[in-house]
């Protein structure tokens, strides 16, 4: 394949660990204090253990807590700076846009994708409403009950526990978005259902929305899009 049409940015995704990190790590302390001549660590209760008694694999993990935070420190402000910049260098464009055609840039809700010139390139915006609910989801909640009780021999646990996940709250207090919508993709004729779902479907309140900015390159025109994951559990 000639050499038009390809990414020559695209290098091997997996880190060269032989070469040094561009982070400098923030400073942090050690955690040790000296009193007297005598060397302490405090454990969690804020009590000060001598040093020589400390675990010595209490010792270890320690240092390697504070190692791998004094990276993630200015990492994490690395990725904020990316994020408003980002943001700046996309709304310059669509300002400029605007001005020469009289358009806003993108779909009725802000969606839009940004390609280069030659398609090894492109950055995406998607614009998704935040939803939270009212009190009609206990309501809901009431009748799904129900119709689990009744069920006890017929409903399936994978059911129950769809219904369990969903009105489980975490410890912010907020509902299981995603499990709810689950519930909604159930196809049960019984009248109470259809009633709860029609409950949940009025509990839902848009109250805000949320932008989501992803980048993306490929080797070449014909290959398949390659998402430059700026996340830890993605990386």
């Amino acid at each position: 394949m000639s050499s038009q049409g390809k990414n020559p940015l695209m290098t091997d995704p997996t880190p060269n660990e032989t070469q040094p990190s561009a982070i400098t790590p923030s400073p942090i302390p050690d955690g040790i204090t000296e009193m007297n001549g005598n060397k302490y660590m405090a454990d969690a209760k804020g009590s000060l253990v001598p040093l020589e008694l400390v675990n010595p694999m209490d010792k270890l993990i320690d240092e390697t807590v504070r190692k791998i935070v004094s990276y993630a420190v200015p990492l994490q402000g690395q990725v904020a700076r990316f994020k408003t910049h980002t943001e700046k260098d996309i709304l310059s464009v669509e300002t400029l846009l605007a001005q020469e055609f009289g358009a806003k840039l993108g779909g009725k809700k802000g969606n839009m994708t940004l390609p280069s010139v030659d398609g090894l390139f492109k950055v995406t915006v998607s614009v998704a409403d935040r939803i939270d609910f009212g009190p009609e989801l206990q309501i809901a909640k009431q009748l799904l009950d129900e119709c689990l009780n009744e069920w006890a021999a017929s409903a399936g646990p994978e059911l129950r526990s769809i219904v369990t996940r969903a009105f489980n709250t975490d410890k912010s207090g907020q509902i299981n978005r995603s499990e709810i919508f689950m519930l909604l993709r159930q196809e049960i004729e019984d009248e109470r259902w259809k009633e709860a779902m029609r409950a949940i479907r009025n509990a839902m309140r848009v109250v805000g929305t949320a932008s989501y900015i992803r980048c993306y390159q490929r080797p070449s025109v014909d290959a398949p899009w390659e998402h430059i994951a700026i996340d830890l559990a993605k990386a």
